[in-house]
């Protein structure tokens, strides 16, 4: 028996997820929670054989939750869910420790294909985001945010959201000293020098979206 932990904060999502998975005979959901903050404890309890957990939760990032699972238990199997199909989510969270990383959109076939990959020690990617992948390797425009840390590319999509520095401090534990200097590191590294620039670099590379306005 496979023994899952699940992590995502739409409630309709994961309770569905969970279902589809407590279906099948060698799977089983032995804990689950809305948000990544909880993901250490609950590995730490119940140290299943596949963890699998939304990249963003309100109060917490999926990236940062999976990197400190994977520092303390670094054979962790960890399967990222997101509605990101961008290249730029998917070479964090593999950079990051990941076993695989699956879009919310994916067919159920294919989400119990990549869960009993994962618990047999195989890597995954859902096609699409092979596909933005493979695109991206052999493209000549490079993705700056491709260099950046676990930690840099976190601060850089909650400032993208518009995240104050002290809801970023908040959410992220570190202090608003630290949060500062990483502004400062992800200006020189990126190449800008104001929110809007770093706002427009994040929608070109997926990492944020624009909701058109209802007429």
């Amino acid at each position: 028996m496979t023994n899952i932990i699940l992590i995502d904060d739409h409630e309709v999502v994961r309770s569905g997820v969970k279902r589809i998975i407590d279906d099948q005979p060698d799977l089983h959901v032995v804990a689950e929670a809305a948000d990544a903050n909880q993901a250490y404890t609950l590995y730490q309890e119940y140290e299943p054989d596949v963890l699998i957990m939304d990249v963003n939760t309100p109060d917490s990032s999926g990236i940062s939750a999976l990197a400190q699972v994977i520092a303390r238990f670094p054979d962790a199997k960890i399967l990222m869910f997101a509605m990101q199909s961008g290249s730029s989510f998917a070479i964090q969270a593999m950079t990051a420790g990941a076993k695989g990383y699956l879009l919310k959109t994916s067919s159920t076939e294919e989400m119990l294909t990549a869960i009993r990959q994962i618990a047999m020690g195989n890597s995954y990617l859902s096609a699409e985001a092979a596909q933005k992948l493979a695109l991206h390797n052999i493209s000549d425009k490079t993705n700056p945010t491709h260099a950046l840390t676990p930690r840099e590319f976190e601060i850089f999509r909650l400032l993208a959201e518009g995240a104050e520095a002290e809801k970023i401090s908040e959410q992220l534990k570190i202090g608003l000293k630290t949060v500062a200097n990483y502004q400062t590191q992800l200006k020189q590294k990126l190449n800008i020098s104001t929110p809007i620039q770093l706002v427009r670099l994040a929608i070109q590379h997926d990492i944020i979206s624009i909701s058109p306005i209802a007429s």
